[in-house]
């Protein structure tokens, strides 16, 4: 029986609230420690139900891990790099890729828990290799340009540029708790977070106009 509007737009919703939970639960208590019954609870639904729209346990945890790998993607194409100066370009991806980590926290949470499992669940993810792959593409294009302008260096490649910018913006979320303990950064303050977000911008770009011998 085909479903109504109504009832297409209730599992629209009901499937978007249980993966909000569930990426939470997920990314506080990890795949062992999270529980279906809680986040069936936390939705008001059923545990039947959560398995009727994902299939089980797991595959509601690679339908997490999906959807926030989406997330920053769809943050990288907002930019349209294509109508911005190189510099003004690299800088902009930066500070986004920075803004996104920190409004984003549980997905920061959920990409090191994977990493504690040495990557078991992603590389089931099919889908992911073609999520990954806009932005390197997006890189690729800033650096083009920037060198066919003559304003970045001809050792700049995307790789290397996605490596320093992801892991600058994943430490300053994944490690804030002991590295805030050890050297008494506020984090969470509005300054300490517009100093940062210029950091990285002002760094990538530093990084990539140097000219080299």
């Amino acid at each position: 029986m085909t479903q109504t509007p109504a009832r297409q737009r209730d599992a629209v919703r009901t499937r978007a609230e249980v993966l909000a939970v569930a990426t939470e639960a997920f990314a506080d208590d990890g795949y062992s420690g999270a529980r279906i019954d809680e986040i069936a609870r936390r939705t008001r639904t059923t545990k039947r139900m959560i398995y009727y729209y994902f299939g089980g346990k797991e595959k509601l945890y690679l339908a997490v891990l999906e959807n926030a790998y989406r997330g920053i993607r769809q943050a990288e194409q907002s930019l349209h790099v294509d109508e911005m100066q190189p510099v003004d370009a690299l800088r902009e991806l930066a500070e986004l890729t920075y803004e996104h980590h920190l409004r984003n926290t549980a997905f920061i949470r959920l990409v090191s828990i994977e990493n504690i499992h040495r990557g078991k669940y992603i590389r089931k993810l099919e889908s992911l290799g073609d999520l990954g792959k806009p932005a390197v593409t997006i890189l690729d294009a800033i650096i083009a340009e920037g060198k066919k302008q003559g304003a970045f260096s001809e050792a700049v490649n995307a790789l290397d540029l996605h490596l320093l910018i992801s892991s600058y913006c994943v430490f300053q979320v994944a490690n804030r708790y002991t590295f805030g303990h050890l050297f008494d950064p506020d984090f969470t303050t509005e300054s300490r977070q517009e100093h940062m977000r210029q950091f990285i911008g002002d760094v990538v770009v530093a990084w990539a106009t140097q000219q080299r011998s």
